[in-house]
């Protein structure tokens, strides 16, 4: 414990007195306690016998999966292009419904603080809080299987998260700059195109480019549960055993991801 004391050894000042350690003690006891009850509800309900069989059966299958199946890339172009364009269609539908909504969560846009701001904040916490594979298995059961659902879980899903930066973006805009514009007599939706909209497309750029980027790497598994794109021929491959194909398919899955990143950075560098 850290003590000051003056030359004759009087204690001057601690960091914390008795109580304090006692409890600070208590704390990471209770902490312990908690973290070793977990593991042992985990321990119980955990097969151990597959847990120390793991590396035997990772090597078998990895030796199984090499080296990838190459002829199988021609099926692969299609479901590819449908994964970029659910990416990039998904993002856009987002786009074009998170920004009124968060003009309608920000304080000083919205035309109602007491009604319309708490819907609006309900609806980016209600859209980000549910992940895009339960989007897509609700979808899918809804519309049916395929691209189309998976273009509309990722856009409910980026909703939320589209919304929430673009409102506080707005939030911390320079208010002068509206002010000056309002002074000489322009109408309210005047101020928003020649006050606010200016100030927050940096923000709005890289959000969008963020999000494709965010999305290129949902919609590669979105497949899984039916909503169309390489997940589906990745489920398809896993299903049949076909382990080259497998090996393949998250080849090109990474290969997707690195070169979506690489446009991203690429792309916010020169907007931003």
């Amino acid at each position: 414990m850290p003590v000051s004391q003056n030359a004759s050894g009087a204690k001057i000042w601690q960091l914390r007195n008795r109580n304090q350690t006692l409890a600070r003690w208590a704390a990471y006891l209770a902490g312990v306690a908690v973290f070793m009850w977990c593991w042992q509800r985990i321990s119980d309900a955990t097969t151990w016998f597959f847990v120390w069989d793991a590396p035997r059966i990772a090597a078998d299958i990895g030796g199984r999966a090499w080296p990838p199946r190459w002829s199988y890339m021609d099926k692969l172009w299609g479901p590819l292009w449908d994964t970029l364009n659910m990416a990039t269609l998904g993002t856009l539908l987002a786009l074009v419904m998170a920004v009124p909504v968060a003009f309608l969560a920000a304080r000083n846009t919205t035309p109602s603080a007491t009604f319309i701001r708490p819907i609006a904040l309900f609806i980016i916490v209600a859209t980000r809080s549910i992940n895009s594979l339960i989007w897509a298995l609700l979808l899918v059961a809804v519309i049916g299987p395929g691209v189309f659902a998976g273009l509309l879980a990722i856009a409910f899903r980026s909703i939320g998260f589209c919304a929430k930066l673009l409102y506080e973006a707005i939030e911390e805009i320079d208010p002068t700059q509206v002010e000056a514009i309002t002074a000489t007599g322009a109408s309210r939706w005047q101020v928003m195109a020649y006050g606010i909209v200016p100030q927050i497309m940096p923000a709005f750029a890289g959000i969008s480019v963020f999000r494709w980027d965010i999305n290129i790497r949902e919609s590669t598994v979105l497949g899984l549960v039916g909503a169309g794109g390489i997940g589906l021929q990745l489920q398809s491959s896993l299903n049949t055993l076909a382990w080259p194909q497998v090996t393949l398919i998250l080849i090109v899955i990474l290969a997707a991801v690195v070169i979506g990143e690489w446009v991203s950075a690429k792309v916010r560098g020169a907007i931003i």
